[in-house]
């Protein structure tokens, strides 16, 4: 014989049940005189063959025609509602789910007015309680007998990245600005979800964002135009690199005769002449100077001399001073002439 059930209620002891059913595996004998307690953090909503009665607030319920009138015409009075029916009872957690986490699974593109097309990674937290139970459990919830928050963490993250990346679209700022306008994102983002949370029969109540921050290959190359911005006037710079290379040539006996007896002035002025055929030599690649060709000054003599021109490149190509093509070309010509050295 069924069990009849007399008293029907539930306790969350995980903290992270939104909504939970009793009987837990489907409809169960109820008759009138069967009591429903709500607790003060909770609703419940009545349901009888499918349908969603009436939804009830916290207290203690008895099932009777006067509090669940909806039922009368269902039940057989005939037998003084002694009669069992079949019914469930889906408890609905209202409190505030605090501190529930969001974050990018993929970066979004962002254009920065700085530094071109960025991509970022963004993380913050949410709060929210459940607005409507009665919509809640049936447009979400359905036939799940216990529902958690991390069954609707997925789809509640990807509405917050949706809007997000709308949000960040509209900037105009450098995203090295981005977090000294923090608080305005977050309170847009909240502005934008409203209805979005509501059509779920939630209310977003707080959002945070507490990062944005840039890829590893975005970060590496705002490091790498940062360093450029340091250097300053290209042109002395790689003059300096030259002239450091040849102080360093000088320096070794086995320089070779390009080495031997430079003084400090004298290779202040082999940089500047090195820098100048570099210059020549990315001008035209045909030239005396991109060929190895040249005097003894226009042309790099050892090692370290080459690889001050293969550094000078590099600088080049970095700062945007020359094309991919230039760049290939000549680094392939200077590291053969190195390796011919036996650099």
């Amino acid at each position: 014989m069924p069990r009849i059930i007399d008293v029907v209620q539930f306790l969350d002891e995980t903290g992270r049940e939104i909504v939970h059913r009793e009987p837990p595996d489907g409809p169960g004998d109820f008759r009138l005189g069967s009591q429903v307690i709500v607790r003060e953090s909770q609703m419940a909503v009545f349901f009888r063959d499918g349908k969603a009665l009436d939804a009830l607030g916290p207290g203690r319920h008895t099932i009777t025609t006067a509090n669940l009138p909806i039922i009368s015409g269902m039940v057989g009075w005939a037998t003084g509602g002694k009669s069992p029916f079949p019914a469930e009872v889906v408890f609905v957690n209202m409190r505030q789910f605090l501190d529930q986490k969001w974050g990018t699974p993929e970066p979004i593109a962002f254009r920065d007015p700085e530094f071109g097309m960025a991509r970022l990674r963004a993380f913050g937290a949410y709060a929210y309680q459940v607005k409507d139970p009665q919509m809640f459990v049936n447009v979400i919830v359905g036939q799940q007998g216990i529902f958690t928050t991390d069954q609707i963490a997925d789809y509640l993250r990807s509405m917050i990245v949706s809007k997000l990346a709308d949000l960040l679209g509209e900037q105009k700022k450098s995203l090295l600005d981005l977090p000294s306008v923090y608080s305005e994102i977050s309170a847009g983002s909240k502005a934008n979800l409203a209805d979005d949370f509501g059509a779920l029969g939630l209310a977003l109540l707080q959002f945070y964002v507490t990062a944005i921050t840039p890829t590893e290959e975005t970060a590496k190359a705002i490091d790498e135009r940062a360093s450029m911005g340091a250097i300053g006037n290209m042109d002395a710079y790689l003059k300096f690199k030259a002239a450091r290379a040849l102080g360093d040539a000088a320096q070794n006996p086995s320089g070779g005769a390009a080495g031997t007896g430079v003084g400090v002035g004298a290779g202040l002025g082999m940089g500047a002449m090195m820098a100048g055929a570099l210059g020549d030599a990315l001008r035209n690649p045909n030239s005396a100077s991109a060929q190895g060709g040249g005097g003894a000054t226009a042309s790099p003599q050892t090692p370290q001399q080459v690889q001050a021109m293969l550094d000078n490149l590099d600088m080049r190509f970095a700062n945007g001073e020359i094309s991919e093509d230039t760049y290939k070309t000549m680094t392939a010509k200077w590291q053969k002439r190195l390796k011919d050295m036996g650099g």
